[in-house]
Parts: C-alpha cells; structure tokens; sequence
C-alpha cells in the first residue's frame, strides 16, 4: 500500500513550521484577539483533563509500568537497586 506523500504544512521542515505558527501567534497578540489564560483557567483546565485521563484504568496502568521500567532502567544504569520506598530487610 502506497503512503501518501505529505503536502503543504506537513512537508515543511520542523523549523518552518515553528516559525509560521510564531508569526501566527504575534499577529493574534498585536490584533488584540488573542486568548490569554489565567491562572485560574490554566488550573481547572489542568484538572478537567486530569480527571478525564485517570479514568482510563487501562491506560493509567500502562503509564505506571512505563514510569517503573524507566525507574529500573535509570536504577540499572547508575548501579543501585531500584528503590521501592521500603529499607532492606535484615535476616
């Protein structure tokens, strides 16, 4: 199957794309349109997708074990055992 070849705004490289979507963003400011959230809105957005999020039982599991494999592996490479939030047991 043949893939499509990419047109427009996804053929330009990365940087040509940053730079269009800057001077997107300094038109909107200096017209005055542009949004500017408050802290307050940056927060409940923040925790509306929060929630939407962590109720994707499946998914949440699948972001912990990406985050304990990452552990381990950073555990791994610096030479120690990776810490499970208990002291060692002594026998």
């Amino acid at each position: 199957m043949m893939t499509p070849s990419k047109r427009g705004f996804a053929a330009m490289s990365r940087d040509k794309q940053r730079e269009i979507a800057k001077r997107g963003g300094q038109a909107v400011h200096r017209k005055g349109t542009a949004h500017e959230f408050t802290v307050e809105e940056a927060r409940t957005a923040g925790r509306k997708g929060g929630v939407t999020i962590s109720q994707n039982r499946a998914h949440m599991a699948m972001i912990g074990r990406k985050g304990a494999q990452r552990a381990g592996r950073a555990a791994a490479r610096a030479g120690s055992e990776p810490q499970s939030g208990e002291s060692p047991s002594e026998e």
